[in-house]
């Protein structure tokens, strides 16, 4: 009873003290840390020239394939929730780089963003791509993180050389099956690969005489050397080498170590199939409270003035 008297009796200082308290706790500690399993994506981007081929649509436009997955890799980006985190590679040949760790979204949305919008195909140290050869070098990667991740591979899925029984890996083996989602980028239909000189600058079409080196192993997109002359391009229309999305191969590919894939296309649907994917990592993530003290100090000031209208109603109900 003595409680409750002296807390009516200092009704105002108290709630003013904890408004205080709350606003200083606003400036100095605005958040908290908790650990907990959150959503950790790796998106790897594969970079050989045939993902520069344009037979994707963006904004009533045509683009090239990896303009096309940077679109989306920015768009799950931005559609994630604040403590979800984000690593960024690449593939070439038969290998992948990382190019960033894991980082907050929200804390590190620039940063990633930039590093997806730097993406293109001189990023590669070499020309073909094997994608049997990629899914054992993910699993290296996966095993280095010092996070487990979902991996979500953007490719068209298209190979040079074109595999075959003596170069086709075996992944039955491939223990990542369940991380691991191909993102099937490109058309249906098939279309020219634009070849580049070492200045970024369209030469022609890829020709069909060199499709079982496309960019081949040894060529080194960084010495201008391989571009004095121009390489060597399409000289006609039926010279020109094709290129689609191999969702086919795709698919069985991700078959063989029960793995996933999926078409990649900009609709709610795509960015809720890889948001409902199972967490992954466990982060010590910083939950912000600002917002919760200062609405709480807010409150407790408003709360002061309830014996005044109690007051009033009740002077008023006398009257």
């Amino acid at each position: 009873m003595r409680g409750w008297a002296w807390l009516s009796k200092h009704y105002e200082p108290v709630c003013y003290g904890l408004a205080l308290g709350l606003l200083g706790l606003a400036l100095l500690k605005p958040e908290v840390q908790l650990k907990q399993q959150v959503q950790h994506y790796l998106m790897i981007a594969d970079v050989s020239q045939s993902m520069n081929a344009e037979d994707e649509r963006l904004n009533q436009q045509t683009v090239s394939r990896l303009a096309y997955s940077q679109h989306l890799m920015k768009q799950l980006v931005q559609r994630s929730p604040c403590g979800t985190y984000f690593s960024l590679g690449i593939f070439a040949s038969d290998n992948i780089a990382m190019l960033q760790t894991p980082l907050e979204v929200c804390k590190n949305l620039d940063v990633i963003t930039d590093g997806i919008d730097h993406l293109e195909w001189r990023m590669a140290w070499k020309g073909n791509s094997r994608l049997s050869f990629a899914v054992h070098a993910a699993t290296h990667v996966y095993d280095a993180l010092n996070q487990p991740a979902q991996m979500l591979f953007f490719t068209d899925g298209d190979e040079a050389p074109r595999v075959n029984v003596t170069i086709k890996q075996d992944l039955s083996g491939v223990q990542i099956g369940e991380f691991f989602t191909f993102v099937g980028v490109g058309g249906a239909e098939k279309v020219a690969i634009p070849r580049y000189n070492s200045a970024n600058k369209r030469v022609g079409d890829w020709p069909v005489s060199d499709n079982n080196n496309a960019g081949a192993v040894g060529v080194t997109y960084a010495d201008p050397s391989q571009d004095e002359p121009d390489p060597p391009v399409a000289y006609a229309e039926y010279d020109r080498m094709l290129s689609q999305l191999e969702e086919d191969y795709l698919k069985s590919l991700a078959a063989e170590f029960k793995g996933s894939y999926v078409k990649g296309v900009d609709q709610p649907a795509f960015y809720q199939a890889l948001a409902a994917k199972p967490a992954t990592a466990s982060f010590v993530t910083d939950y912000p409270l600002r917002s919760f003290y200062l609405l709480s100090a807010l409150v407790l000031i408003l709360a002061t003035y309830v014996p005044d209208l109690r007051m009033r109603r009740t002077a008023g109900a006398r009257s």
